[in-house]
């Protein structure tokens, strides 16, 4: 079973920038389709970001479009979430997950699709 450990989250004014890690455990990190998802308390989990196995796709959620990046270093078992011009309404805990099955595609973000998850990291943006 894989593990997942976000990183990077904390306390930003809005307009500001944070950059979150989530590192992955076992040897076929590369193989499988990674997402970044959020959470409000009290609100359903919601689809943030997707990047393909190899690193050459990537798909967003509407509200994020163009402010956040999704990136992934195969080589460090690692996928980023670079979240610039944050505004307060992106304040949620932020997971990452892997994508149930090898080779997967990005344009599958429903959260059934991901069988595994990290702890969460809290993004908190002040206005």
């Amino acid at each position: 079973q894989v593990q997942l450990v976000e990183s990077g989250g904390g306390l930003v004014q809005a307009g500001g920038s944070l950059r979150l890690s989530c590192a992955a455990s076992g040897r076929t990190f590369s193989s499988y389709v990674m997402g970044w998802f959020r959470q409000v308390p009290g609100k359903e989990r919601e689809f943030v970001a997707t990047i393909s196995w190899s690193g050459a796709g990537t798909y967003y959620a509407d509200s994020v479009k163009g402010r956040f990046t999704i990136s992934r270093d195969n080589a460090k078992n690692t996928v980023y979430l670079q979240m610039n011009s944050l505004k307060p309404e992106d304040t949620a805990v932020y997971y990452c997950a892997r994508q149930m099955g090898a080779y997967g595609n990005i344009w599958k973000p429903s959260l059934a699709d991901f069988g595994s998850w990290g702890q969460g990291t809290q993004v908190t943006v002040s206005s």
